[in-house]
This record gives structure tokens, sequence and C-alpha cells, in this order.
């Protein structure tokens, strides 16, 4: 054990901080954070990125902390950072799970909700089928590799060890939340639309021919009419999503100091 005795305390505790907030993005980012990958895949994953951050922040001299308690805070800080920075993309895109779970709702699709393995819940058909559909956009679009930028980013912007959790990063927070409320009725608002006028167009026939099965009738044409609209919308609905990502991106990194 006397190589231990040869390790640089501070080049130790550089590395531990780059692997902190390195962790904190692939902990919660879109495609990087997904229960799919096995954490054993993602740890090495966070180690090895680790790996290449170092030799950029080798001339960094992080604070010495005088106890484990300084040491832990110094940890906590760097993982907010990298929270932060998946969190507000996955807020982003939560939203398009709003999306279809309003057209289940409003469908009556709801009814065949199937357990999700990866969520380890319930989860409705549309929507999960609209969620993936987005992140696949995602992809396309290189979100993933906008997230592993932005983070690149914050070590230029905030060097291990001076990472701080700003006072006004709830309120992006929130932002975000908003956007992602907004975003995903705009999205379901032509199948819901749509729907609403079916059914209201079908309460005025069973009103005139009462002999006519509403139940039967209305559900069948419920799904079928979601899945037309959805099939003509769906595309316009998951590229405004995309559009979003760069700027949520950018307005967590403006938090931090690194937009």
């Amino acid at each position: 054990m006397d190589w231990l005795q040869h390790i640089d305390a501070n080049k130790f505790i550089l590395f531990t901080l780059i692997l902190t907030r390195v962790s904190g993005l692939l902990m919660t980012a879109p495609v990087y954070g997904t229960p799919d990958i096995p954490l054993q895949v993602r740890a090495l994953f966070a180690l090895a990125l680790s790996l290449l951050v170092v030799p950029s922040q080798w001339g960094v001299s992080p604070p010495d902390p005088a106890n484990l308690a300084e040491y832990m805070v110094l940890v906590g800080s760097e993982l907010v950072v990298g929270l932060a920075l998946g969190l507000g993309i996955t807020v982003l895109l939560s939203g398009i799970e709003l999306a279809g779970r309003l057209i289940d709702q409003v469908s009556g699709m709801l009814i065949a909700e199937i357990f999700d393995p990866v969520q380890g819940d319930n989860s409705s058909i549309l929507s999960r089928l609209i969620f993936l559909t987005t992140v696949a956009i995602y992809v396309v679009v290189g979100g993933h590799r906008m997230a592993m930028a932005g983070l690149l980013d914050t070590f230029q912007a905030m060097p291990p060890g001076s990472a701080a959790a700003p006072s006004h990063l709830a309120d992006t927070l929130v932002t975000l939340v908003s956007q992602s409320f907004a975003l995903g009725v705009r999205a379901a608002a032509p199948v819901v639309a749509s729907l609403l006028l079916a059914n209201l167009v079908l309460g005025l026939i069973t009103r005139a021919l009462p002999q006519l099965n509403l139940f039967v009738l209305g559900f069948g044409l419920n799904v079928f009419l979601a899945l037309g609209i959805l099939s003509v919308s769906l595309g316009a609905a998951v590229w405004v999503f995309a559009d979003r990502i760069e700027p949520a991106i950018s307005a967590v990194l403006e938090t931090f100091g690194g937009g």
C-alpha cells in the first residue's frame, strides 16, 4: 500500500469533483440517465468521461477542505451543477408525456394503461409513444451532444471546486416547467380540440337518434380520430420540443454564469 503515499491529495480531490459533476448529468439527462442503461455501464461511462476532462483541468487548484464536512459541501455543489443541467432538459421533455396523457384522457385510451418496466409504473400507450418519439428526435438533432457540450462549458465558467448553486436556479427551473407545460398543452391541442368537437357532434346525433349506443360508437370514433389527428400533428409537436432543447440548456448555463 506504499503507492497510496504517492497520490497527490489535491489531484485526487480535483478528480472526484469532476467525477461528481459528470455523474450528476449522467443521472438526469435524457438518453444518458435512462434506466434502460445498466447502472454499471453508466458508472464506467462517467469514470471514462471524467478521465477525459481531467487533463483540461489539470492546472486548477481546488480548495483544500479542512475536514470531511467542507469536502462534502464541495461535492454537493458540483453535483448540483450536473443535476441542474440534466434536469433542465428532462423537465422540458416531460411535457410531451403530459400531451400524451391529455390525449389518452379525452380519447378514453387511458383505460389501456400498461406496466412500463423502465419507469416502474403504469404508463398510457400514447404518452409513451409520443415520449419515445421525442427522445428519438432529441438524439437525431444532437441533443445529447448539446448536453455534453454544455457540461464542458461549465468547467470553463466554473472550474472544479468553485461551483455554487445560484439563488435564481429555482426560478430557472420553474420557468422551464412552465414552458414544458405550455408546450405540452400546445402539442395536445389539435387532438383534444378535435375530440371535443366530435363528442359535441355525437351528442347532438344521439339526441336525434336515442337508439344509438353512444358508448360503443363514441369510443371507437374517439380512438380512430385521435390516432388520425395524432399521425398528422405528431411530427410538428416533437420538432417544437426539439427546438427548445438548446434554449433550455443555455438558460441553465446562464444561471451558473456560463451562458
